[in-house]
């Protein structure tokens, strides 16, 4: 099949021209805009030649094709109609997509993730701390001293982390929302903990009549503080000259919002923020585990809808007031039974394409995301997904009548379990996950999933994959080789990048590195394929036939090439070492970006073998992936 035949069924499949309002690309995928989701065939589209995959996020249907493929793909479409956009227009619009609730969950989870690494740090502290004690030992003062500032610093102050990441959000200057939300926990202000404890301290009396304490642990009150600190100061800033901005906006924003902050705004939605708190533990504490139940069934369902991020909120509150989630072990629940469910269409199905997608979507929900699970495979299949939705009601039953709470957020399943450790619940932890794991298992693989004749006719067999090559000549084994590392930094494992794409294998296998240094090097001599107009990412061919994708940051084809200077041109010949461009760090995390990069063999399936080699940090010429025939 043609590229143009095949971008003539991708529109047909996404419901023609007149479904689509634009399509933009990057490294790998094919990025639509459509008007009515209902209208995308995805079967189609997911059974097509060429594609490696889809799923639909953050209003965007993507469609991968991989490195190269992906650019001819995008001008076929657009050759035959399709409106055009760029991705950043793209992103923005997709901001807009949903009903108000799920915009408002949407910025939700745009305030607290960046908070979450923090929580989870905490969380881990308190494990360590827990498991200490739990072995009897008996730690010095001062050492007792320096794991309560490890444990407890995060919360005294996560009101002023709060404020400082809504003003981020809301394009308001970080740095005045820090000071703001440091304002709200200051020590001249009763401790909100000590207050509420029932002990000498008490809160102050403001003009006689307006009780004030500090916020402490606070998440709600910081939030909104937050939005309207951030839409004030862009109002102040519109009114006043240029000339005087730097004296005037922020001095007026902190003045003010500190008044509404600590009289106003906080003491009233200090009591919204209880009442929801009441509420959430009255569920969580169902008779008979019904609430781990509820939850633990309907948490795919929620993640499915885009507006899971409701959960930081919930849990970061849990955590203020109690330093336990019981949250964490429902939602683990949930997930092992949406990875299990994947394994058992992996292991059940004959299809090689489908078994190459599955088993690397499920490893990439053991380790806490299962969006390459439910949209790659088990929503494709319908039947997985709903079996694995009964698994997990039963799995978060099982963790409510446990009794189970991790001590932080943001970490589930295999890393999860560093959770609950130091509480003592580490074996019936390990329990809910094997009970939720064998459900899901066991259901998919006895009712939720059988070959259908119409997939396997369709599919590219190995048999097909080596006539071709053997009629074209193209060669089907590479020989082995190292491929050295192009960026200098730290290691990071594939299945951690945050990005479905990349961490679930679906591009192909590989590992990724956290920059030291803003430049790119040649892992190993051979030809420049491509070179992205952005110049955020890289395709390589080595003589011995491995393909190589260095894609440097996750998203950064938003920033139009701002920041990235490629040395190098499509068809170069380049050593291992060689310059193939720079980037720069500061502007991709001002842009709000990881800069992680992405060092991927994209025709995987030629080889034997295509395995990481290294960890920790690597420097120039270090070796990070061994590719073997």
């Amino acid at each position: 099949m043609t590229n143009t035949e095949i971008a003539k069924k991708v529109i047909e499949a996404l419901g023609g021209r007149e479904n689509v309002n634009s399509v933009a690309h990057c490294a790998t995928r094919l990025r639509v805009m459509v008007k009515d989701e209902a209208k995308i065939n995805k079967d189609a589209i997911e059974n097509l030649e060429k594609v490696q995959g889809a799923f639909f996020n953050s209003g965007q249907y993507q469609i991968i094709f991989g490195t190269g493929t992906v650019n001819k793909m995008y001008d076929e479409v657009v050759a035959l109609g399709l409106p055009t956009s760029t991705k950043s227009e793209m992103k923005a619009e997709a901001a807009k997509q949903g009903n108000w609730f799920q915009r408002a969950i949407r910025t939700f989870g745009d305030v607290f993730v960046p908070i979450i690494p923090v929580i989870v740090a905490t969380g881990l502290f308190m494990g360590v701390r827990g498991l200490l004690t739990a072995l009897g030992m008996t730690l010095p003062q001062d050492v007792t001293t320096y794991t309560q500032i490890l444990t407890d610093t995060a919360f005294i102050i996560l009101p002023g982390l709060v404020v400082w990441s809504t003003f981020r959000v809301f394009g308001g200057n970080p740095a005045v929302g820090i000071v703001l939300g440091m304002m709200l926990v200051s020590g001249s202000l009763p401790n909100a903990w000590a207050v509420a404890s029932g002990g000498e301290v008490t809160a102050m009396q403001f003009f006689g009549f307006i009780p004030v304490v500090g916020l402490q642990g606070s998440v709600l009150p910081a939030f909104i503080i937050g939005v309207v600190g951030a839409k004030f100061e862009k109002a102040v800033r519109k009114v006043v000259p240029d000339v005087l901005d730097l004296l005037v906006t922020p001095f007026v924003t902190l003045l003010v919002m500190s008044i509404l902050g600590l009289f106003v705004i906080g003491p009233v939605f200090h009591v919204v923020e209880n009442y929801i708190l009441i509420g959430t533990k009255a569920i969580l504490n169902l008779p008979f585990g019904l609430g781990g139940f509820l939850i633990g069934g309907v948490h795919q369902l929620i993640v499915v809808s885009g507006v899971h991020h409701i959960f930081n909120l919930l849990e970061v509150q849990l955590l203020a007031a109690d330093h336990a989630n019981p949250f964490n072990a429902i939602i683990t629940a949930a997930m092992t039974a949406q990875g299990a469910a994947t394994v058992a269409v992996g292991v059940k199905t004959k299809n090689p394409k489908l078994k190459t997608l599955a088993f690397p979507a499920a490893l990439s929900a053991f380790l806490g995301i299962t969006e390459p699970a439910i949209f790659g495979v088990n929503l494709r299949y319908r039947k997985p997904f709903f079996l694995s939705l009964i698994a997990g009601a039963i799995g978060g039953g099982l963790a409510s009548i446990l009794g189970l709470a991790g001590t932080g957020n943001g970490i589930t399943i295999i890393p999860g379990t560093m959770l609950y450790i130091g509480n003592g619940q580490l074996p019936q932890y390990l329990l809910m996950v094997a009970v939720s794991f064998a459900l899901g298992f066991a259901l998919t693989y006895m009712f939720g999933y059988e070959d259908e004749v119409e997939e396997t006719a369709g599919a590219i067999t190995e048999t097909d994959r080596l006539t071709e090559e053997a009629v074209t000549g193209n060669v089907v084994a590479p020989s082995e080789g190292v491929i050295q590392t192009p960026i200098v930094g730290d290691v990071v494992a594939l299945s951690d990048v945050n990005d479905p794409v990349f961490s679930s294998g679906a591009m192909g296998q590989g590992i990724a590195v956290k920059p030291n240094e803003d430049v790119v090097y040649a892992p190993a001599d051979a030809e420049v394929t491509i070179v992205f107009p952005t110049g955020h990412a890289y395709g390589l061919k080595t003589a011995n036939g491995a393909e190589i994708l260095i894609h440097v940051g996750i998203d950064t084809v938003s920033m139009n090439g701002e920041g990235f200077d490629p040395k190098v041109a499509q068809g170069d010949k380049v050593k291992a070492g060689d310059v193939l461009g720079t980037f720069d760090s500061a502007k991709i995390a001002a842009a709000g970006l990881d800069n992680t990069t992405m060092v991927i063999v994209t025709n995987t399936a030629d080889f034997a073998s295509v395995n990481p080699v290294a960890s920790g940090s690597v420097a120039k010429g270090d070796a990070i992936i061994e590719v073997k025939a």
